[in-house]
This record gives C-alpha cells, sequence and structure tokens, in this order.
C-alpha cells in the first residue's frame, strides 16, 4: 500500500483541566505524535477543550436545553470533518480527566446522527488516545477511552494508545525541565523509549487504517446501516425460535 498520508486530517482533543496559555504536559506528548503527522503531510489541529464553554449533558446543543452558551456544536463540526480522532488526558486518582469524560459524552450526545449511508456518524474514522501523569492508570484510562470511542463508532487499530507515568507519587512530569531548583537534561520522559516507541507506532498505526478506510470510503452499509434496519431490512437475521 502506498504510504502517501496527505489529504488525512487529524484532530487531537486535550483534555488537560488547564486552560491556555497554561503548560499542559499531556499536550507535550500530544506534540510528540502531532508532529510525526505533520512530517506526513498529514492536517491537523489541536484542541484544548478547557478553553471553550461546554457544558454536561447529552444533547448535541444545550443552549436547547436552557444552557445560556455551548461551543460543542462548532467542535463537533471539526471532529466530524477528521478521518482522526486523538483524546488526550491526564490521570486523576487513577482515572481520566472531567474533561475527558465530559468529551466522551457530547461526542455520545451526537449519537442518534447518521451519515450518507444510514450508519452512525462516526463510522469510518480512526480513534487513539494519550494519557499522562505521575500515577498508576495509563491501561485503565485507555481502556475507558478506547472502549467509549469504539461503541459510538470509531475504528481502533493496533497499540492505538501512548502514556508516560514516571516514577509514582510526587515528581517531574512529562516534559519538565527543572525539578526542585536542579536541573533536568534532557526534559523528563523525552529519552523514554517504551514511550517513544509506543506514541510512534500508535501515531503509524491511526494513519494506516485512516487511510485504508478513506480509500475504502469506509465501511460496507450492508448488515449495519441503522437506516436499512429501520426500514425493515434485516440481512440474515432471524429471530431465535422458541424451543
Amino acid at each position: 500500500m502506498n504510504n502517501n498520508f496527505k489529504g488525512l486530517k487529524a484532530i487531537y482533543v486535550n483534555c488537560t483541566l488547564k486552560k491556555s496559555p497554561a503548560r499542559s504536559h499531556t499536550r507535550d506528548l500530544m506534540d510528540v505524535s502531532v508532529n510525526i503527522m505533520k512530517s506526513e503531510g498529514v492536517g491537523v489541529e489541536v484542541i484544548r477543550l478547557a478553553d471553550y464553554v461546554i457544558p454536561v449533558g447529552v444533547q448535541p446543543d444545550m443552549t436547547k436545553e436552557g444552557e445560556p452558551k455551548d461551543d460543542w456544536p462548532q467542535l463537533y463540526e471539526k471532529i466530524i470533518a477528521a478521518d482522526i480522532l486523538v483524546i488526550g488526558t491526564p490521570i486523576w486518582l487513577g482515572e481520566r480527566s472531567s474533561i475527558a469524560s465530559k468529551l466522551i459524552e457530547r461526542l455520545y450526545a451526537m449519537s442518534g446522527y447518521q451519515n450518507h449511508k444510514g450508519q452512525y456518524v462516526y463510522y469510518g474514522r480512526a480513534g487513539g488516545c494519550v494519557v499522562t501523569g505521575n500515577e498508576d492508570g495509563v491501561k485503565h484510562c485507555s481502556m475507558g477511552i478506547l472502549y467509549a470511542l469504539q461503541h459510538l463508532g470509531y475504528s481502533i487499530p493496533p497499540q492505538a494508545d501512548a502514556g508516560w507515568i514516571g516514577e509514582v507519587g510526587p515528581g517531574p512530569s512529562y516534559g519538565d525541565a527543572e525539578w526542585k531548583g536542579g536541573k533536568i537534561d534532557p526534559p523528563t520522559g523525552y529519552n523514554s523509549s517504551f514511550t517513544n516507541r509506543n506514541t510512534t507506532f500508535m501515531t503509524y498505526n491511526l494513519l494506516h487504517l485512516a487511510k485504508m478506510l478513506k480509500v475504502n470510503k469506509g465501511y460496507s452499509s450492508y448488515g449495519n446501516s441503522r437506516k436499512e434496519w429501520d426500514d425493515g431490512s434485516r440481512w440474515n437475521f432471524e429471530n431465535p425460535e422458541y424451543r
């Protein structure tokens, strides 16, 4: 297969609790993946969700539920236009951030939408995640995020997660160049072979899968179209008989 990834679009959503311009260690690790994609000619945009007004809820536009403002509809248009979605989150008390949970809930709010084939709207797109922190939970957070993405319709390639936690307990976070007055050279985590390898593999696996999906125009609607099911198609499904 020709590995020309130009024409693909990727969107990264950083679910740090900190608003811009505060330093985000999660963004530091996300940038490793972002830079690989840019080097491959992929169009990339990074969103920091904390910079927007995103009410909690599972409706497409929460202003219709009484909220004074909701930036989600405009962000959704960016997300649905991308071939790849990568969710980045820090770990707090062993879990993904509250903002990451809110992102997944708002993604879920669009689950009633369908594409032109009558499939759920996120079909034909690839999803992955990046997790950072100073406590255990990279795999736990990844499991929850990747499960949610595939349940919504995203396709998950092999090795679709990457993370860095370092030494458990208080200490330098990914990308920190100084700690308690002592200079760290290189910055924390930059020489982690495990993290660098997994982040690279994740990025290219997302690219390969996204390209395959785009070349094939997503999935065939045979057997998975909600519209056709509602119209009476059952393909090879038969109701079990009472015995």
